[in-house]
């Protein structure tokens, strides 16, 4: 994508500064990160950030309008709402593929992934930047991962003042479902560093009425705001009941609201009419099949982190689904094995981070998140004994 850093990174790189990156990473987060973090971050042209930047927008724009939001009161299943204001989402995910250009150019181009309206690893990229940064020369001077005017530090104070607000840290928590077994665990303790609030598992907190406490240092603290980081998905496959919490109006506030998780997800993929987004279907809408149906891939709509993805979709098993409402039929993107690697081309995947403050008319793009693949699909399943894949992220010239 810039083939002189590209080349210049390659030639500066040993195996000793990828163990040196590991393990600084690993003390800083006080305990052995559970993911794989890749030996490259990605340096993005100014057109092909541009690109992601207008896409980003104009997806989340597009998610965010009123026309929108009338549809996406029905992506939320009665037994699954949560009471209270929704507010608007705090928070909003635009995954991107870096694909060769369908019109038969040389240029790399982002074409729409899946998108959600929850958090993601806005402490741990903080992090990252800072490994890359210091432990491998070749980083160009004043690159950046974030938007928005944001730096390392201006950063970190912006994450503070959309999450804890007003109130005072102590009674704002981040709420997860046994958070020390998470594999995103090193994020929750760069956010508690970095805002300064608790990390609450959802049976450590009581409920009284519609007020809520946790204790610290054995006393009991209220909790005024709620930095929400429970997936229904896992609640339900390790059949926990949320109900005492999650099913009662409260007197705290949700940074954001658990609704959004459903709103701004799969279900707002076939609503989507842009050219960096591939055409999509919900199940129970295909009235005839498309033809080319091996160029496609089935989604479950209330799943997480890729599972139960299906590619190679037959008509056999659109024909069998029991609830094809549940399920999206999306054509399939073709990722370009585009970073030059010592071992073979990477594939890449760009998430463009937002998040929406009270007092901001719209969402802003703040930092980014790469995931870099080698395998036939993103996940850890594919990329087994592979280098230069897993965790990652983007930067680009300062000036944009």
């Amino acid at each position: 994508m810039v083939p002189e850093l590209r080349r210049a990174f390659n030639a500066g790189f040993t195996a000793e500064r990828y163990a040196a990156l590991r393990n600084d990473l690993d003390a800083a987060a006080g305990f052995p990160i559970d993911f794989r973090i890749c030996e490259t971050p990605l340096f993005l042209s100014e057109r092909l950030t541009a690109q992601l930047a207008e896409a980003a927008n104009e997806i989340v724009a597009a998610v965010t309008s009123p026309a929108y939001l009338e549809e996406a009161s029905r992506a939320v299943p009665p037994g699954l709402a949560v009471p209270g204001d929704e507010g608007r989402p705090v928070f909003l995910q635009v995954d991107f593929a870096l694909v060769q250009d369908p019109e038969g150019t040389d240029e790399i181009v982002p074409r729409l992934i899946e998108l959600q309206g929850f958090p993601s690893l806005y402490g741990f990229q903080w992090l990252l930047d800072r490994g890359y940064r210091s432990l491998y020369p070749a980083m160009p001077a004043g690159w950046t991962p974030y938007f928005a005017g944001l730096d390392e530090g201006t950063y970190a104070d912006y994450l503070r003042q959309v999450i804890v607000g007003g109130a005072d840290p102590e009674n704002v928590i981040l709420l997860e479902i046994e958070p020390e077994k998470q594999k995103t665990r090193v994020d929750f303790a760069l956010t508690e560093r970095l805002v300064g609030i608790e990390i609450v598992g959802v049976d450590q907190v009581t409920v009284r009425g519609r007020d809520l406490f946790y204790r610290k240092n054995g006393r009991e603290v209220p909790i005024h705001r709620i930095y929400n980081r429970v997936i229904f998905d896992e609640a339900a496959r390790k059949g926990l009941d949320l109900g005492p919490l999650f099913q009662r109006d409260l007197a705290a506030t949700w940074v954001g609201h658990p609704n959004w998780f459903l709103k701004i997800s799969k279900f707002s993929l076939p609503f989507l009419h842009s050219r960096y987004a591939p055409q999509a279907w919900f199940g129970s809408d295909l009235a005839e099949l498309p033809p080319d149906l091996d160029h496609y891939v089935l989604k479950p709509l209330y799943s997480f982190a890729g599972l139960g993805v299906e590619v190679g979709v037959t008509a056999e098993r659109l024909r069998s689904l029991d609830r094809p409402q549940d399920y999206i039929l999306q054509r399939k993107v073709d990722y370009a094995p585009l970073v030059e690697t010592p071992d073979g081309g990477a594939k890449a995947e760009v998430r463009m981070m937002f998040v929406w403050p009270e007092e901001d008319d719209r969402p802003r793009l703040i930092n980014n998140l790469v995931r870099m693949s080698k395998g036939a699909m993103m996940g850890v399943d594919f990329n087994k004994d592979k280098t230069w894949i897993g965790a990652s992220q983007a930067y680009h010239a300062p000036h944009l």
